[in-house]
């Protein structure tokens, strides 16, 4: 059996014979699609570490409130989807979960960026809206292959220059923080698009003033209409 989905009313626990699936690739103890369930896992049990082949961990809307170091042993792990969860700190392994591509951590108790997922050179989709995040670490610069970056609803007051580092951003989302300028280099993140939607770039519900003239001269031209737009609403 290689995929498995576990449901169950009041779900406290992983049962153990799962940990006997050596050969399990997707793990979901997640009811993100069935309303009628309610989990309430406190802690994902260390023994994860025997499904050494597992490329996809959902474990969405539980109560999980620590992820175990084992969780770094996971080498084949692609995606993790740990949203709707009470966490409020990562394990530095995590670090080492070099193939992920696809992580998930929305509507957690999470204070800062924690600093291991800064290793993950592989990652394209990182979401983090909805937490208590007040910094980003200037270590973010390394991961140079991120698309989506989703920062909504946190406690940002500033965006250091390091994210304008990662040329590869095509969606990032930034409403309803405390940012009042964004860095001078913003525009060098042409990849964001600033079509006619803008859907790919979020401001809203932050007390943003007008952005450095670098900003408008360095990006393109749509940047600027789109701050004036932005500011006439």
């Amino acid at each position: 059996k290689k995929k498995l989905k576990i449901s169950g009313r009041e779900l406290a626990s992983v049962p153990e014979q799962v940990f006997g699936l050596d050969q399990l690739q997707v793990l979901e103890m997640s009811p993100e699609r069935e309303s009628c369930l309610r989990y309430r896992m406190e802690l994902l049990p260390p023994e994860i570490s025997r499904l050494r082949n597992l490329t996809c961990l959902y474990v969405d809307s539980n109560n999980l409130k620590k992820i175990p170091a084992e969780i770094g042993t996971l080498s084949h792990l692609e995606r993790l989807t740990l949203s709707n969860n009470n966490l409020s700190s990562l394990p530095p392994e995590m670090g080492a979960l070099q193939k992920l591509h696809s992580l998930h951590l929305a509507n957690n108790s999470l204070t800062e960026l924690p600093a291991p997922l800064c290793r993950l050179r592989n990652l394209t989709f990182l979401d983090v809206s909805d937490n208590k995040i007040g910094t980003i670490p200037s270590s973010i610069r390394h991961l140079e292959k991120l698309e989506t970056l989703l920062l909504l609803f946190n406690s940002l007051e500033s965006l250091p220059k390091d994210v304008c580092l990662l040329r590869n951003l095509h969606t990032l989302w930034l409403g309803n923080n405390h940012l009042r300028s964004l860095p001078a280099s913003f525009g060098e993140l042409v990849n964001l698009d600033w079509g006619y939607n803008y859907c790919s770039c979020n401001f809203e519900g932050n007390p943003l003033e007008s952005p450095p003239p670098e900003v408008c001269s360095r990006g393109p031209e749509e940047i600027r209409h789109y701050f004036l737009s932005f500011h006439r609403a």
